[in-house]
């Protein structure tokens, strides 16, 4: 067991389940981050049970995840995770909750492959997905990273999956 203060290699971890390639970088609860949740986090879950969508799982190590795939899909931004925690875990509720960018796998999307499908439009609230026209074919997503919240609606409404989200690149982390 590892100390709590450090949180496990993932390179290590998939170098010893058989991967090669570490996936990316789990999705934590909003408002917290990797060194936030490796100094502070218990692994009490009171963030999971607090959750009113449903969406905070415990992941390895006994530490928060988001999925996105789970419960009613979706972020609020409520707070309620926040403000269960016993810790110091969490930031400021009032701070954007991360900064996470939404991506389309153009292999499994629909329209990219000449079906029409504009779920994850009709379930941003935030217009965050656009469908400009297309000559030959349906339009295909493109999704505005400037007027995404990052609240997952999108991801768990696609029926192929075709949608993803990981911290962005200049952040890597919320």
């Amino acid at each position: 067991m590892w100390h709590r203060a450090t949180m496990p290699d993932p390179g290590r971890r998939a170098l010893l389940s058989g991967r090669v390639k570490p996936g990316p970088a789990p999705i934590r609860p909003p408002w917290t981050d990797e060194a936030r949740i490796a100094i502070a986090c218990d692994g009490c879950a009171a963030c999971r049970d607090a959750c009113p969508e449903a969406i905070i799982r415990i992941g390895d190590g006994g530490y928060p995840v988001v999925d996105f795939l789970a419960g009613n899909g979706a972020c609020t931004f409520c707070g309620d995770c926040a403000r269960a925690c016993p810790a110091d875990v969490f930031g400021h509720i009032g701070l954007p909750a991360w900064s996470l960018a939404v991506s389309v796998d153009d292999g499994k999307c629909l329209p990219a492959k000449g079906i029409h499908c504009e779920t994850c439009r009709d379930s941003c609230d935030m217009q965050a997905i656009r469908f400009p026209p297309r000559l030959g074919g349906p339009p295909v997503p493109i999704v505005s990273s400037a007027d995404c919240s990052g609240c997952g609606a999108c991801l768990s409404h696609c029926p192929t999956g075709a949608l993803s989200a990981a911290y962005s690149r200049e952040t890597m982390s919320p």
